[in-house]
């Protein structure tokens, strides 16, 4: 009588073949040894979650399902000596992925698409959100969409009378430490939305949220054509690797 396959068996990916076809067989079983410890860690995050494991072993799960045949602890570590923590690995530029030896489209492929559900779910639990009653929340969602980015990024988040997101728009990307703005598009789009006030984000790839004076001109220009128009500007924040600037905090609003 044929075994039944473990609950935890790694399928193959037809489309997910280019790491492995570099460094394994296709056919064939797995060692023993990898069949093994991709089951105990499998098992430890069911048990405990995520807080049972490091990052790097998080990582290791994410990366079972592209690289199926081989031991992926090494790619694990070198992913995160490169880029520091597992925030950092899922969110870099693919292009810098790809310098990593070992790491091909199907990798990439995975990493994106853990990025792409963190952010989703970030972004759902935003909207519709009374942001002044969730500004703790509110940061936690500007810092997992923008912190990790290597380029600039310009978002602004519409809120209704009630202080309420009824859209969160990027008005703009850019390259590593700047980004164009262009304050009658915003405030132009806050008209069609029917928005009542605005939150004007972006990131500073270099870490440090401090503003420059470019960012001050444009957020003061932002503020007068909001006045202009009878929309309230809460804030511009600045979100750096691990700390963000609020203007309204620091009295540039």
């Amino acid at each position: 009588m044929a075994s039944k396959p473990s609950q935890f068996a790694d399928p193959m990916l037809p489309f997910l073949n280019d790491e492995t076809a570099q460094t394994a067989p296709v056919s064939g079983k797995q060692p023993s040894y990898i069949v093994d410890h991709r089951q105990r860690l499998r098992a430890r995050f069911m048990v405990g979650g995520a807080a049972a494991i490091p990052d790097y072993e998080l990582l290791e799960l994410v990366l079972f399902r592209a690289i199926p045949r081989r031991d992926v602890k090494p790619l694990a570590r070198a992913l995160m000596d490169e880029f520091g923590d597992f925030n950092r690995v899922i969110s870099a530029a693919s292009s810098r992925l790809r310098s990593i030896s070992g790491v091909g489209d199907a990798v990439v492929t995975e990493l994106k698409i853990i990025e792409a559900a963190a952010h989703r779910m970030a972004r759902s639990k935003m909207m519709r959100t009374h942001v002044v009653s969730s500004w703790d929340a509110l940061l936690d969602y500007c810092h997992t969409t923008m912190a990790h980015r290597e380029t600039e990024q310009f978002r602004v988040l519409y809120l209704d009378r009630k202080n309420v997101i009824i859209a969160d728009e990027e008005q703009g990307k850019g390259t590593v430490d700047h980004v164009p703005v262009y304050p009658r598009e915003v405030a132009k789009r806050a008209l069609e939305l029917n928005a009542s006030a605005l939150i004007l984000v972006h990131n500073h790839p270099s870490g440090d949220p401090t503003p420059s004076q470019n960012d001050i001109d444009m957020t003061q220009q932002i503020h007068n054509a909001c006045n202009a128009l009878g929309l309230t500007l809460h804030d511009h924040l600045i979100i750096g690797k691990s700390r963000e600037l609020s203007f309204r905090a620091e009295g540039y609003l």
